[in-house]
């Protein structure tokens, strides 16, 4: 019994529990246990700055200069436009979508008849703005851009409508006429909803066949005119010249009677002329004598 006391089995002692294993593994467990809670504390500080990140950036809309902010909330479009600046609204449900309001020109190509039936190609540039009490509606209907569906059917329709009263030629002659009547009809038809400033007619263009026929027209027009002016101007000078005969012979008359009337006349006028010297002629005649006297030479 006392032999088996002392001595030591193997079996035993390697079931027999380590204290000192124990306790070198607990400040290791304690290690890893707080590194996964920072690590957990991490993510969640990531996490909740991208949440709050998020929440800020969608939760304002800086609106930029020239545009007009239309505010739309699950579909609902405000009905008050959001001025230039910093606006806030609702993270995720609303958004803010913006509409020029700087006037814009934009140039198309398009055609119409004129009376006589001729086929005219035009190129015309409208001007155009979005007044501010406008941008909701146009937003609303239009998407925001209004040119393509509401402005240029519009240009296209008061064009027609203005070339059809005329010929070509007239057309291409009166190039000013027909884009202010065009102007005047577009900013009726248009209304309030759109500020129309100008409609310009950059070019038009006709078939060769025509354009020949306008252009040797115009050619013999401008030669009836420079032949009526050449007409015109010969009738006045002939008048002038005729008026100015009939002065002069009125003058004539005018002096032959105040020679009648008046006989010495004529000799004063000779003394008032003489120059100091001898006449070389002398006159023939008495008081009762014609004025047409007998001039006859002196001898030196």
């Amino acid at each position: 019994m006392l032999c088996l006391m002392g001595q030591d089995f193997p079996e035993f002692k390697s079931r027999r529990p380590s204290r000192r294993g124990s306790d070198g593994n607990k400040p290791r467990m304690e290690l890893n246990m707080n590194q996964s809670r920072a690590a957990s504390l991490l993510v969640t500080i990531v996490i909740l700055v991208v949440i709050f990140g998020v929440l800020g950036t969608s939760s304002y809309k800086i609106v930029d200069p020239g545009n007009r902010g239309v505010k739309v909330t699950l579909g609902s479009v405000s009905e008050q436009a959001l001025p230039e600046g910093l606006h806030f609204k609702a993270p995720f449900i609303t958004r803010v979508d913006e509409v020029s309001v700087r006037t814009r020109k934009v140039s198309f190509a398009t055609s119409c008849y004129s009376s006589d039936l001729q086929q005219v190609q035009a190129n015309v540039a409208v001007v155009y703005s979005i007044p501010e009490s406008s941008v909701v509606n146009i937003y609303r209907n239009y998407a925001g851009d209004p040119f393509e569906q509401f402005v240029k059917p519009l240009v296209q329709e008061a064009l027609k409508e203005v070339c059809s009263s005329r010929s070509a030629e007239r057309i291409v002659k009166e190039r000013e006429p027909v884009k202010s009547e065009s102007l005047e009809s577009l900013r009726r038809k248009v209304g309030n909803l759109i500020t129309i400033s100008d409609l310009a007619i950059e070019n038009f263009d006709l078939s060769n066949e025509l354009e020949r026929a306008i252009e040797a027209k115009m050619v013999q027009e401008q030669e009836v005119a420079r032949a009526k002016f050449a007409q015109q101007q010969a009738q006045i000078e002939a008048e002038t010249a005729k008026i100015r005969a009939q002065g002069e012979a009125d003058a004539i008359t005018v002096r032959g009677a105040a020679l009648k009337e008046n006989k010495d006349l004529v000799s004063l006028q000779i003394v008032e002329k003489w120059d100091g010297r001898a006449p070389s002629t002398i006159m023939i005649g008495g008081e009762n004598s014609n004025p047409a006297n007998l001039l006859l030479p002196i001898a030196k």
